[in-house]
Formats: structure tokens, C-alpha cells, sequence
């Protein structure tokens, strides 16, 4: 870099220009290098490669939108049993212990010691993941609940926004602050956060109504793997009278787990907007997640009690 007391002021401002540019084209590649690593990705080094792509306006930005998918694509297994977890939110539980979200199965199998003998009840209920002992009131759960959001947990801050706007769990219903809560689940990965982000502004809830705004969070939701929101985008599209764009989205939320988009493209086959085959079709693919996800000790959980059913 020059020395800047050799220069006129027009020169030493465009010496700081190239040497700006030369720092951000080091930061640039800093972060591509950081993105193709194979293990978890800093999510803070993510973060700030994608504001550095909104000022520059280049395709880092889906790069690391991309790698966040991914990083969250490992995350739809259960860890324990490394089946697909299920759509549906009874089948799986969120431990505010260690932040682990694990399968209805997993979460109330019996433990058993090296002998094979069933363990006491307090041992029962440990988390399953960590081990953990489980909280013994309402005021200690939220209060680890609180422990995820302060260390940057998604999923936990995805989760305390919905009992803000709800009003349920001790806090009081704010939909605003539910809105604020989504919005930081997202930017950190969170992408079924996106949806109910969609869904304020296509009812109205905490903001103006805004059917535009409404699809554009729907679609981050649904390019994450959110099916309520391909169900949506399906729904948005069906009004519109676009029948063709619905048909798609129906079929790729019933494929993800969506078991109400069945009625929907039945619906669909009765007023003459899709064919038999797409019926059979979206049969087809609906059996084929239930083969994925389906196992003894799910089944035990869902039989013990509805809030385990997981389809």
C-alpha cells in the first residue's frame, strides 16, 4: 500500500478505496474457505459473509443460505435413533437441557441398566440425549428454556417466540415480540421460522396484512423443507387460480409429511384440477414417509398416549 503523505487528496482517496476493496476481497475469501468445510458451520462467520453479500449484491448470500440448510438437514434426524423425525409436532420433543430435538420414541423408551434391569423412575425420566435430570416444575423448564435463547439456540428462541404468541408457558401474549423472536430464529437457520413469520403477515398478526410479504417468508420456509409452508404456497396459489403451480407445492408438502394436503389435492381431483394419477401419486409419496419414520418403539409411544402420535 503506498505511503498516503506522498499523495494529492484525489490519489490518497482512491488508495483507500483499492486498499478497502483489497480487505473485503480477503474477508471474501476467508469466508468461502469457511463455508466448504465439511463440519458445522460458525454460524457467526455465516451470518457475516451474507451481509457482506447483501452490500456487494453477490451469490455468496445463497452460498451460505445453502450451507444453513444443510447444517439443519442433519438436524430433521433424531440423534438417538437416527430415524427421520416426524412432521408433526407430537412426534418429537425439544429438551431444554442440552437444546436436542428427539423423537416421541426416543424421548419415553425405558432405560434399563447393564443387567437389564428397568431403572427407578426419576433415571426414566432423565433426558435421553444428555442425561440430564428432568425439571421438577414448569418455572426450572422455562427457566433452561431461557439458558438456550442467551446461548444462541435456535430452535429455543424458535420456540419461545411461539409461547409469546400464544400467551402460554408463563409469558405474556405479545405478538410483536413473537415476531422479533422468529425473526432471529431464522437468520440463525431456524427456517420453519420463516412460516409463522408468513403466516403475521397473511392474518394480520402483530402487522398490516400483506398477502405479498406472506409468500415471500412462506417461500424461504418451503426452500428450508417446511411443509406447512409448501402447503401454503399451495393454498396462495389455489386462490390465485394458479392450479398448476398449487398441484406442485401440494405434492412436495404431502412428500414431506403433510397428511391435510391429501384432502386438498382430492379436492383438487373432484372439481377437475388434478388427475387420478396425481391422486395415486401423492398416495405414493405419502407412504413412502411413513415407511421412513415409522418404528416399534414410535409406535409403543403413540399407543401409550395421543400426545406421542406422530401421524
Amino acid at each position: 500500500m503506498p505511503n498516503h503523505r506522498l499523495l494529492n487528496s484525489r490519489q490518497r482517496e482512491l488508495a483507500k478505496k483499492l486498499a478497502k476493496k483489497s480487505d473485503k476481497e480477503r474477508r471474501r475469501k476467508k469466508l468461502t474457505k469457511q463455508m466448504k468445510r465439511e463440519d458445522d458451520p460458525d454460524w457467526a462467520v455465516l451470518n457475516e459473509a451474507i451481509a457482506i453479500a447483501k452490500q456487494e449484491g453477490e451469490d455468496l448470500v445463497k452460498t451460505a443460505c445453502v450451507k444453513k440448510k444443510e447444517a439443519f438437514e442433519e438436524a430433521k434426524d433424531c440423534p438417538i435413533c437416527t430415524l427421520r423425525l416426524p412432521s408433526l409436532s407430537t412426534g418429537r420433543r425439544c429438551m431444554t437441557c442440552c437444546g436436542k430435538e428427539v423423537c416421541c420414541g426416543c424421548a419415553c423408551a425405558p432405560v434399563y441398566d447393564d443387567q437389564g434391569n428397568l431403572l427407578d423412575i426419576e433415571k426414566q425420566n432423565e433426558c435421553p440425549f444428555c442425561r440430564a435430570e428432568a425439571p421438577k416444575s414448569k418455572e426450572e423448564a422455562m427457566k433452561r428454556m431461557k439458558n438456550r435463547v442467551e446461548a444462541g439456540d435456535a430452535n429455543a428462541i424458535y420456540s419461545l417466540g411461539c409461547y409469546h404468541h400464544d400467551g402460554s408457558h408463563g409469558c405474556v401474549q405479545d405478538c410483536i415480540k413473537a415476531l422479533e423472536l422468529y425473526h432471529r430464529a431464522a437468520e440463525l437457520g431456524y427456517s420453519d421460522a420463516y412460516t409463522n413469520i408468513g403466516y403475521a403477515y397473511d392474518r394480520g398478526k402483530g402487522v398490516e396484512v400483506d398477502k405479498k410479504k406472506a409468500m415471500h417468508y412462506y417461500e424461504l420456509s418451503a426452500m428450508g423443507g417446511d411443509e406447512v409452508a409448501r402447503n401454503n404456497l399451495g393454498t396462495m396459489e389455489k386462490n390465485a387460480g394458479n392450479m398448476d403451480r398449487a398441484l406442485q407445492h401440494y405434492m412436495m408438502a404431502v412428500r414431506d409429511g403433510y397428511h391435510m394436503t391429501l384432502k386438498r389435492i382430492k379436492d383438487m381431483y373432484t372439481n377437475g384440477h388434478a388427475t387420478k394419477d396425481d391422486t395415486t401419486k401423492a398416495l405414493q409419496l405419502y407412504q413412502a414417509y411413513l415407511d421412513e419414520i415409522k418404528s416399534d418403539q414410535r409406535d409403543k409411544a403413540a399407543a401409550f398416549s395421543d400426545v406421542y402420535r406422530y401421524y
